[in-house]
């Protein structure tokens, strides 16, 4: 895939077991065979790149990415990571080393933390803003280890590293491509100096637009360019408008029975997340916002993610998902409730389409330009 600062990136997400809010999971959290199969799915579907999530009670996912990339050829790994949980400079050497060995397919996608309960699991006991001057210092480190090829000093707020160097680099030049997470006004403010991706969830366009008015604001405010936009949905289709309306009643009375048997997916304990209230914020609007975002999952999970869809026919997607790339989203991240085989449905009713979509859209520019 190009590099180009506008084209398009489709995103995945993967688990290590068959899981969603509509799938209780059973049997053992590492299903390396689903987890192969789930990576190779994605490939041959034709995602870009796939997420790899953080939660204090999770598999580590660097080790999940090592076995991804080394069970997929061409698919690229978005591996989420959580500053403050080891050192920047060991992290950066990991990340570094995964870089090597999966042939410079690895981005890193920056996470703060939205809950305090959720940190202190870990043994972070730093406020939200602490947390995020942190993740500023802590990338600053990274950078660091991942360019300087003297040794370097750094003294900051949260971090002192005395004549260090690093002897892996990463493969990808100058670095290893940061996605950055988190909507608060400390997030938005440490996104405008390192973010080269900036996601958030899938919410209303006019929630959409303001939120990248102030992360464009953030970056300039730092020198920088303005980051590229990825937005995260969980679409549901159908052959007909009404089909994929009746699946998603199916869903919400899937997930309402598994939130009511007490599944552990609903017992994150508390939240204090800026993208959760959003999201809480776009469902009391209504169930569906603008043309078919439906936001039932969001209000029955207290939105811990990604969980707000689009609900039609891949065509009705593809065109609702175009009034997010009119405000300039580039990178579209998509997840469904059956995940290995909406991956496979995706891969034919929805990222060709999508694909067509934009590339019919910048054909007209395309030949203004010459």
């Amino acid at each position: 895939m190009s590099h180009h600062p506008d084209a398009l990136e489709i995103l995945g997400m993967i688990s290590t077991n068959y899981a969603s809010e509509t799938h209780a999971p059973t049997g053992p959290q590492i299903d390396p065979s689903y987890t192969a199969a789930f990576a190779l799915a994605h490939e041959q579907a034709g995602f870009d790149r796939i997420l790899i999530g953080y939660h204090s009670a999770a598999p580590d996912g660097f080790q999940v990415a090592a076995y991804v990339a080394q069970h997929t050829t061409r698919l690229k790994i978005l591996l989420a990571h959580r500053p403050g949980v080891i050192q920047p400079t060991v992290a950066a050497r990991q990340l570094a080393t995964l870089d090597q060995f999966s042939g410079g397919r690895l981005a890193v996608h920056i996470i703060s933390g939205g809950s305090d309960a959720e940190q202190q699991r870990d043994g972070d006991f730093l406020t939200k803003d602490e947390r995020y001057a942190r993740t500023d210092d802590y990338l600053d480190v990274v950078k660091k280890t991942w360019t300087q090829t003297i040794p370097f000093d750094h003294d900051g707020p949260y971090y002192q590293v005395r004549d260090s160097v690093s002897g892996v680099k990463p493969l990808q030049k100058p670095h290893i491509p940061i996605f950055f997470g988190g909507a608060s006004d400390a997030a938005v403010r440490v996104a405008g100096r390192h973010a080269e991706t900036y996601a958030f969830f899938g919410e209303t366009l006019e929630q959409t637009a303001e939120i990248i008015g102030r992360v464009r604001a953030s970056a300039a405010a730092n020198g920088r360019p303005a980051p590229r936009f990825s937005v995260s949905f969980r679409p549901i289709l159908g052959r007909t408008e009404a089909e994929a309306w009746s699946r998603a009643e199916h869903i919400l009375a899937e997930a309402t029975a598994i939130k009511d048997g007490g599944a552990s997916l609903f017992r994150r304990g508390g939240t204090q997340s800026e993208g959760a209230r959003r999201l809480l914020e776009t469902a009391a609007g209504g169930k569906v916002r603008d043309k078919r975002l439906w936001t039932e999952i969001a209000k029955l999970t207290g939105a811990p993610g990604n969980s707000t869809s689009l609900v039609g026919t891949g065509d009705q997607v593809v065109d609702a998902l175009l009034d997010y790339y009119d405000l300039g989203i580039r990178t579209f991240l998509f997840r469904g409730f059956d995940p290995l085989e909406d991956a496979i449905d995706y891969g034919r009713n929805l990222l060709p389409k999508l694909r067509a979509a934009v590339a019919e859209r910048e054909q007209p520019l395309a030949v203004a330009a010459e």
